[in-house]
């Protein structure tokens, strides 16, 4: 349900004020450009700046907009274990398919911690639940051990990993139940991750060429390595050029 090029779409403001007309003509062009799916509330999305109100009407708001045609994965992440709950019990109840929850930021957690923060969240929600993984912006790493004791929990479906190893993509993916889902949180990776049996991504690159993200994503998961590594290489200076300046910006 959740593999595929799944775009981290960013969330349009105008004079100030979360603009739904332009949020609801990005999520149209998204999904007739071949995306997978929506994740709003992302890193891309502003997440850590919106208010606690603008963050659960872009949530709300994409939801609606998108009405069932591909699923919705609403950033639920915080820092705060109360607060992500919070996040996460309004997803569900406005109808998001799944969460993205990030490790907390800041803190710095023990791995023991981590695994108390998450399966806190999993225990108070029943929705399907991606963990995310970034150290390069959290300051903390989850390592494969903790991420394979919190795949038992039958809530917590997958991880958007984007320390950028790959062995860690691989101890990840060898120690972790059976079916869950592990998904690139590195474009540039995508494709490699794909090859050690992941299934997609969560992507920045879609917000700007979505096609061709969706493309690449396709080809690689029907074993068309040399599509896919074509089109990866075309991807390639944009990879770069995204982060040229700050994410978000």
């Amino acid at each position: 349900m959740f593999s595929g090029s799944l775009v981290a779409i960013v969330t349009p403001f105008s004079k100030g004020k979360f603009d739904e007309k332009a949020m609801a003509d990005l999520i149209e062009s998204q999904i007739s450009s071949g995306t997978h799916g929506i994740v709003p509330c992302g890193t891309t999305g502003e997440s850590a700046t919106l208010t606690p109100e603008e963050h659960e009407r872009v949530v709300s708001f994409t939801v609606e907009v998108v009405n069932k045609r591909v699923p919705v994965i609403a950033g639920t992440g915080s820092n705060s274990t109360d607060e992500a709950i919070t996040f996460t019990k309004h997803a569900k109840a406005v109808g998001a398919d799944g969460a993205l929850l990030i490790t907390p930021y800041y803190n710095k957690p023990t791995q023991e911690g981590l695994f108390r923060h998450f399966s806190a969240i999993a225990k108070a929600v029943d929705l399907p639940q991606i963990l995310y993984n970034i150290p390069g912006r959290t300051s903390i790493n989850m390592l494969p051990t903790t991420v394979s004791r919190l795949s038992e929990i039958q809530t917590i479906i997958g991880i958007k990993e984007g320390s950028g190893s790959l062995q860690q993509v691989s101890e990840i993916i060898q120690q972790s139940r059976p079916g869950f889902l592990v998904l690139s949180g590195d474009d540039p990776l995508t494709l490699p991750m794909i090859a050690l049996g992941g299934k997609g991504v969560i992507t920045v690159t879609a917000n700007v060429a979505p096609t061709d993200m969706a493309n690449m994503v396709n080809a690689a998961l029907k074993g068309d390595y040399e599509t896919a590594r074509l089109l990866h290489y075309k991807l390639s200076p944009l990879f770069g050029a995204l982060f040229l300046e700050t994410n978000p910006i």
